[in-house]
């Protein structure tokens, strides 16, 4: 099965770079986002929680149909699941980062590419905004915790 052209957000490492190599060889058009380069697909240089990352998604999209949209960045505050990290003292300009990467961007990127989205005949969002391999230490942690 070939799919059309799908948009892979986070694809530089970690499980947004395995969907990607999964699905390079059965997509027509893999575009890939990411800070820093992607090694498969047509990579995009974008930071998606700026404005102009999003931007630079759409243009490079353009008037194309676009069959899916793959969000898999993720971002966590300094420290996040370690036994040095205090909520107390994370910065807010940590917090400020998750939120903007983790909420914000992907809200932003399906808006922008609705439109794109739509000429598809059947289109395709999958955001996937949480480190499962972190979940037994997260649940571990959390519930360690004296509030």
């Amino acid at each position: 099965m070939e799919f059309g052209t799908i948009v892979v957000a986070g694809a530089s490492r970690g499980m947004g770079l395995a969907v990607a190599e999964h699905l390079q060889p059965r997509t027509k058009r893999l575009v890939t986002v990411s800070r820093t380069q992607a090694p498969v697909g047509e990579w995009i240089a974008a930071d998606l929680s700026e404005l102009n990352g999003v931007e630079k998604v759409t243009h490079t999209i353009g008037s194309d149909r676009l069959d899916a949209l793959l969000y898999m960045g993720g971002t966590w505050e300094t420290h996040a699941f370690t036994s040095r990290y205090s909520f107390e003292n994370c910065s807010d300009a940590d917090i400020t980062k998750v939120i903007a990467v983790n909420l914000v961007a992907p809200i932003h990127l399906v808006k922008a590419l609705l439109p794109a989205l739509r000429r598809s005949d059947n289109p395709k969002i999958i955001i996937y905004g949480f480190p499962l391999r972190s979940r037994q230490l997260f649940w571990t942690r959390s519930s360690q915790q004296s509030f």
